[in-house]
């Protein structure tokens, strides 16, 4: 079974997306970041449950989408890294994503 880590911008960037929505509808915030954490939590039995993000063919990145997320993590060995989460409307910065998988390599 594998160890899932949030790292500290991951968590970040999920709070921003939930004030966000909180302003229009708490309970609707509340219930985007339990789905989120129950499908995280999936990944302990099931790895590689997340498919390659189209704009990253050649990564070892996978993402799981929630809309309106998408959620970008690594497996290292019996570890699994949650990076970045995103509005699954915006465009991925790939840079983004490598500076935060260095940051906890």
């Amino acid at each position: 079974m594998a160890q899932i880590i949030w790292t500290e911008p991951a968590l970040q960037d999920l709070n921003e997306i939930a004030e966000y929505i909180a302003l229009d509808k708490i309970s609707a915030a509340n219930k985007l970041v339990q789905k989120v954490f129950s499908t995280t939590d999936r990944l302990e039995e099931h790895p590689k449950l997340g498919r390659k993000p189209l704009e990253l063919t050649n990564s070892r990145h996978l993402e799981l989408i929630v809309n309106p997320c998408r959620i970008f993590y690594r497996i290292e060995e019996e570890k699994i890294y949650i990076l970045y989460v995103m509005r699954s409307e915006r465009k991925l910065r790939n840079y983004l994503l490598e500076d935060r998988a260095r940051e906890n390599s």
